[in-house]
């Protein structure tokens, strides 16, 4: 059986860069997706009790939410930051870091000067990477009907590569930057040109990849660097992504809440839902009675409010349901 996903009919599998990551490549020799599983943690496979039981869900579903988080990114080469594959935040021979906090990105130029030093080295590897299978799915779950709205925790815009439409980014995009002054938005991908020509002398090598356009690098290693300005006032720009401490729009928690009392179920797919952010949304849909499942590679927050728990790869369930 051939599995079809989007433009083309999957015909062949090759394996490329090692063992853990392949290339599947349509009959017009498109890329469709990939599979890279450097950062996924190990796992049992599903066993076909699981996948039979998933089905039931899925299929009882008229409307369905579907929530996901940084497990379904990583199985197409994304690090994520709690699995046991996380890269460490310090170590010998390695930089101190951690994810950056809102107040100090928003009150200390040092801080910014960092942030987008690593991003500007980053961004280009990030940008490239592809959606994967399980993306692939929920785009068909999309077209099919079957799927109401989809909550994605991600920045990486894999999901609106893959083709996703009816979906809401709550912690925004790594491919947006935004002013903190005039609130104007501008696409990511033009300013790697703009930060170059600003540092025209810089250059840095980094120590590992971290997640959401992030690397490592030393505090030595970014002296000298400049970070990109608004281009409309003058004012700083952020990359518009939702940081640790910020919080999520009021406007985008209210449109998820319209969803989520549209929808007759949720499914978490790839996500610990440690972040309060999107667990209000399955804690509201149990209190609401709506059927609540969970596939993840290890625990999360919301397990005991979960008719149904998977300990899996998201790409090794949602590809084997029918919708």
């Amino acid at each position: 059986m051939r599995l079809i996903l989007g433009k083309g009919t999957i015909d062949h599998v090759r394996t490329i860069l090692g063992p853990t990551r392949k290339c599947y490549t349509t009959s017009s020799a498109n890329v469709v997706f990939v599979e890279d599983l450097n950062f996924v943690p190990p796992t049992d496979s599903a066993t076909s009790d699981d996948i039979s039981r998933l089905q039931e869900f899925v299929h009882a579903s008229k409307r369905l939410l579907v929530i996901t988080g940084a497990g379904l990114s990583t199985e197409s080469g994304l690090p994520d930051y709690r699995s046991v594959k996380s890269p460490p935040r310090a170590g010998k021979d390695r930089p101190v870091i951690g994810p950056v906090m809102y107040q100090d990105f928003v009150k200390d130029t040092h801080v910014r000067q960092g942030n987008w030093a690593r991003n500007y080295v980053g961004w280009p590897g990030f940008s490239s990477h592809r959606p994967n299978v399980s993306h692939r799915a929920l785009v068909q779950w999309e077209r099919q009907g079957k799927l109401h709205w989809l909550v994605t925790q991600n920045v990486d815009d894999l999901h609106r590569k893959a083709g996703s439409e009816r979906m809401t980014e709550l912690h925004g995009s790594a491919f947006r930057a935004a002013c903190l002054s005039c609130k104007h938005v501008v696409p990511r991908s033009g300013l790697q040109q703009v930060i170059s020509n600003m540092n025209p002398h810089w250059e840095a090598v980094p120590f590992e990849i971290r997640p959401d356009a992030d690397v490592a690098l030393t505090p030595e290693q970014i002296e000298g660097f400049r970070a990109p300005h608004c281009g409309k006032c003058g004012g700083p720009l952020k990359p518009d992504m939702v940081y640790f401490g910020e919080c999520v729009p009021k406007d985008t928690v209210q449109l998820v809440f319209e969803k989520l009392e549209e929808s007759d179920s949720i499914l978490v797919a790839g996500s610990s839902l440690q972040v309060y952010s999107a667990y209000r949304f399955v804690s509201a849909a149990h209190k609401q009675n709506k059927p609540v499942a969970i596939l993840n590679i290890g625990p999360t927050r919301a397990d005991n409010l979960a008719a149904l728990k998977i300990n899996s790869r998201c790409g090794d369930v949602l590809t084997k349901l029918k919708v």
